[in-house]
């Protein structure tokens, strides 16, 4: 599918999406495919617990269901990552949808029956599907998204699959055959012996397939792609592919993560809020729906705070918050409900102080959303497209493993070790934050983007305009003009993709500053009359970033301007493209002069209180020049007329 042209303003909001073919029949079908699932699961389980004869062991069915269902993301998501990738995925989702509607007839007889093994077998086909939408829907994104709206896509698509889980496991309860509400509504209309929850799935995965036949095409990434049937061997090729690429690996890590802490919060939420809350099942739902919108608005949150792009400094914003949370649900409410004290409703809940606990369950999701839709963007952004499906497969894979490992360590937890509830969030919280601190040293990128994203978005009000003409993929030299200490943190928070930054040796001793760039891999360089070696190394070193298909930024002034004018270009910038001759971004920075980190008046900066925080600036960048053939005086021409007379 071709994109249309950019329009002025059509990255001012991601709901604009919502109003494009492209996008909004994707989101649609996605949205009620993700209701319907949870609608079927849950009236089953409702069904079989409230509904079922003695003889059936309601728990146990509950957990057959729970196992049924993640088994197919073990046997067949590697074989559907190929299929996605081999395939043109707008038919292969039409098809998904046509057999969800097959599937949901069976499963509305099997409902209105009450038989058992019926639903189970069909729950442990829904899987399947489920185990093959997963890749396509996330590896379809990219070819009808632009790069800057992934962050808004991945964040409109997450953040509608939590609200249509909620929904759909509350209506489950409420749809199904038991339930007070149901049999009401069904009497209301004169049909008392029918199940409402089998006629809302079967008219859901209806209009389910109805919106899947407007989703535009979106060609096949590898059509020459040999099957491996094999789900071992496919499944061992998937990892190895994503192992690849350091970031990307544990970008998946780190999403399974989130699930393993979501499927630990989630599964003991019923039990929680009975046994220590003393809540009855709206104290659930309440609890359920603020952890549910939390995170549906801390995805949403990602986009405006990242300004479109893939900024993955908000992940360790998210951990840190989810780890302050989590200990926070412990001291909101460290011991158990006394047995003699009964149950209390929502409403009486809140009022006698639940809303900590309410809050804290919001902002774990908040938090959440933060934490994993830009690991997702990551991902999508980063992998090759004629492998993108096959990654994510892999990642649904490793998903499910985290999800069973949580079911593990809270049964081990629970009933092995007689463990509370408030406690296991208390283990879930240390957890976290060791497993954070594990990441962020594998992959320093990420704690420094989120220091420089700070530091740069406390100080500053950026805009960014021509950030397209930084290519997605391929080595390029960006040279900019040289205003304040924070240039290069305001150009690293600017660009998608990682940037090596060449700095002048003295700004590593900067506290703070000195760690951010030292993490970021910048290149320290000095001058030939302090040191020759040091010189001769840092031109070596850009070379072979250059080499690896990096993005390198040079500050051709070799200083810091003294009184708002640019320096002269050094011909350095002219050995570095005579030894690899890549494409050159020039770029210039607008409104950092005067700024605290400046030197006003040729005064050392940061000597002085800053005059203002959220300082309006701009970063411009232009169309790539040729590397044969540019010159340091010629780069700074065009450096100038982008920065104009706005220093």
């Amino acid at each position: 599918m071709e994109l249309p042209e950019q329009v002025p303003g059509a990255e001012a909001s991601q709901f604009r999406l919502l109003g494009t073919r492209r996008f909004l029949p994707f989101f649609l079908t996605q949205f009620f495919g993700a209701f319907n699932d949870n609608v079927f699961r849950n009236a089953l389980v409702v069904s079989v617990t409230f509904g079922a004869s003695a003889a059936v062991n309601a728990g146990l069915v509950s957990n057959i269901a729970q196992a049924l269902f993640i088994l197919p993301f073990f046997l067949f998501s590697a074989l559907a990552g190929q299929v996605a990738d081999k395939y043109e995925k707008s038919l292969l989702i039409r098809r998904t949808r046509l057999a969800e509607v097959v599937l949901m007839f069976g499963g509305a007889v099997a409902l209105y029956l009450g038989h058992v093994p019926t639903l189970l077998a069909v729950i442990f086909l829904m899987g399947i599907l489920a185990t093959m939408f997963g890749p396509l829907k996330y590896s379809l994104m990219p070819q009808h998204l632009r790069q800057s709206e992934l962050v808004g896509g991945n964040a409109l698509v997450d953040a509608g699959t939590f609200i249509a889980i909620l929904i759909g496991t509350i209506a489950g309860g409420v749809l199904s055959p038991t339930s007070d509400a149901s049999r009401a509504a069904a009497d209301a209309v004169g049909a008392g012996h029918i199940n409402l929850a089998a006629v809302v799935i079967v008219i859901v995965a209806l209009m389910t397939y109805a919106f899947s036949r407007l989703i535009p095409r979106a060609e096949a990434t590898d059509p020459g792609l040999k099957l491996d049937f094999n789900p071992f061997t496919a499944l061992g090729n998937v990892v190895k592919f994503a192992a690849r690429t350091r970031a990307i690996f544990n970008s998946i890590l780190g999403i399974s993560w989130f699930w393993l802490v979501g499927a630990l919060i989630l599964a003991q939420l019923p039990a929680y809020a009975k046994e220590v809350l003393g809540g009855d099942k709206t104290v659930y739902t309440l609890l359920l729906a603020s952890f549910s919108i939390g995170t549906a608005l801390g995805s949403l949150a990602c986009e405006r705070l990242s300004g479109h792009k893939v900024e993955i400094g908000l992940v360790p914003l998210g951990s840190i918050g989810m780890t302050v949370c989590l200990l926070n649900l412990w001291f909101a409410h460290p011991e158990a409900h006394p047995a003699a004290a009964g149950t209390v409703s929502w409403t009486a809940f809140l009022a006698n102080g639940g809303w900590k606990v309410t809050t804290n369950c919001a902002l774990i999701g908040v938090f959440g959303g933060l934490f994993i839709v830009p690991l997702y963007a990551l991902i999508l952004q980063r992998s090759a497209e004629s492998h993108r499906a096959r990654i994510i497969a892999c990642n649904n894979i490793i998903n499910a493993g985290f999800m069973v490992i949580a079911a593990v360590l809270a049964i081990v937890w629970l009933d092995v070790l007689k463990r509370s509830i408030p406690q296991l969030f208390i283990l879930a919280a240390v957890l976290n934050a060791a497993v954070a601190i594990y990441i962020y040293s594998l992959v320093p990128e990420f704690l420094m983007r989120f220091l420089s994203w700070v530091l740069v978005n406390i100080m500053y009000r950026i805009r960014v305009r021509g950030l397209e003409n930084i290519p997605e993929h391929g080595p390029a030299l960006i040279v900019s003009n040289h205003v304040s200490f924070m240039d290069a943190l305001v150009i690293g928070g600017s660009v998608r993709r990682p940037v090596r930054f060449v700095m002048d040796h003295n700004i590593f001793r900067i506290p703070v500053m000195g760690f951010i760039f030292r993490t970021a891999r910048a290149i320290p360089i000095a001058p030939a009359r302090e040191d020759p070696a040091a010189l001769k190394q840092a031109f070596d070193q850009i070379d072979a970033e250059l080499a690896d298909g990096e993005i390198v930024c040079i500050f051709p002034e070799g200083k810091l301007t003294r009184d708002g004018e640019m320096n002269e270009f050094k011909t350095g910038v002219e050995k570095i493209l005579d030894r690899r001759p890549v494409p050159v971004i020039p770029m210039a920075l607008r409104g950092l002069w005067g700024s605290f980190f400046s030197r006003r008046n040729g005064k050392p900066a940061m000597t002085q209180l800053p005059r203002r925080f959220r300082s309006r600036l701009e970063v411009v960048v232009t169309a790539p020049v040729h590397g044969d053939g540019a010159s340091a005086t010629g780069l700074q021409k065009i450096v100038a007329g982008l920065r104009g007379e706005w220093q």
